[in-house]
């Protein structure tokens, strides 16, 4: 396969339809997952086949293409990334651009097989990690997810920060679920040294429940949070759509995601690419453009194409609404990654 030569020229850089410069790929590296938490995903889930997905030497050779055209963070995302055979040798091929082009490389992950592959993690270049956690009580942990095992992923948690990974806890807010639970996260986080992000639920892919009875909107839990706390803006930014507290009692940070209450697209700074080699411009959208496609029948002439006409289809803002009768999308969030 031809190798990902630098581009020159004004159609270099990654700028949208709306002057807005592309700086963060997210990479689902594949759509399964070993939970099934109930806000995610239906419990019986079919999966995409094996053949379906893009190899990690493509997924690789996409990265260096979009680093190459300015993309300076990337996230590895799923599903649940580390079911992959092999992806610490992905993040090892695409760490090797860090402080060449790549500012940062990070991942999301459920934290349950976290304890065998930190070390190896942080040997590839990343430094920090974001956790999906949404309840530190056992039981309530399990409901969740449908069978998780809470002292499994704190485990991974702890091995994480052993290996000197800075760590971030991603919590989804459910209300009459973990809604009570959010204030002691807090606390928790802030003893242990982690930053806290609060998430409203999203419109994304048909689940067994309905989204609308766990509805949080996080003006409210900030409120209440704030009787709580002493909570003062920060400027901090990590390239996501989070926006950070100093929590004054600890140090740490509280990240707050509102997509429905506060929409943050004016900023957006990001596409995603799935496992099947889509790249999608909006988390909130159908559009796509098939880059396994350009790739594997144009090489990459046909990529560097298929990137530019995405960049001329990326939609101004999303249309998430919690009370449709059918979600935004009918992807679900492992599909798109986190």
């Amino acid at each position: 396969m031809a190798c990902a030569l630098p581009r020159t020229g004004p159609d270099a850089s990654l700028i949208d339809v709306h002057g807005r410069r592309i700086s963060y790929l997210r990479i689902s590296v594949t759509d399964r997952c070993d939970l099934r938490c109930r806000y995610c995903m239906a419990e019986q889930m079919t999966f995409l086949p094996r053949a379906a997905l893009l190899s990690l030497e493509e997924i690789a050779l996409i990265a260096d293409r979009f680093i190459a055209r300015g993309v300076s963070k990337i996230r590895l995302s799923g599903g649940e990334p580390l079911v992959r055979r092999d992806v610490v040798d992905l993040a090892r091929r695409i760490g090797r651009h860090l402080g060449d082009g790549l500012d940062e490389l990070t991942m999301t992950t459920n934290a349950t097989r976290l304890a065998d592959h930190a070390d190896d993690l942080a040997a590839a270049g990343i430094r920090r990690i974001n956790i999906s956690l949404d309840s530190l009580d056992p039981e309530r942990f399990r409901f969740i997810t449908r069978h998780g095992d809470l002292a499994r992923v704190l485990g991974g948690i702890a091995a994480a920060k052993a290996a000197g990974l800075a760590v971030k806890i991603n919590m989804v807010a459910l209300k009459g679920l973990n809604d009570a639970e959010i204030p002691d996260m807090l606390a928790w986080c802030g003893e242990q040294g982690f930053d806290l992000s609060l998430i409203e639920t999203m419109p994304l892919g048909a689940i067994d429940e309905d989204r609308a009875d766990r509805f949080v909107p996080l003006t409210a839990v900030f409120d209440d949070l704030s009787r709580r706390f002493t909570l003062s803006r920060d400027a901090h930014r990590t390239g996501g759509p989070a926006r950070y507290w100093r929590v004054g009692e600890f140090g740490t940070r509280l990240g707050l995601i509102s997509p429905l209450t506060d929409n943050f697209c004016d900023g957006c700074n990001r596409m995603r690419l799935t496992t099947e080699g889509h790249l999608y411009m909006c988390l909130g959208h159908e559009d796509r453009v098939d880059l396994k496609a350009a790739l594997r029948e144009g090489g990459i002439g046909a990529l560097d194409a298929a990137i530019d006409a995405a960049l001329g289809h990326k939609p101004l803002r999303h249309d998430f609404r919690i009370d449709s009768a059918s979600p935004a999308v009918a992807r679900h969030m492992s599909v798109t990654g986190g």
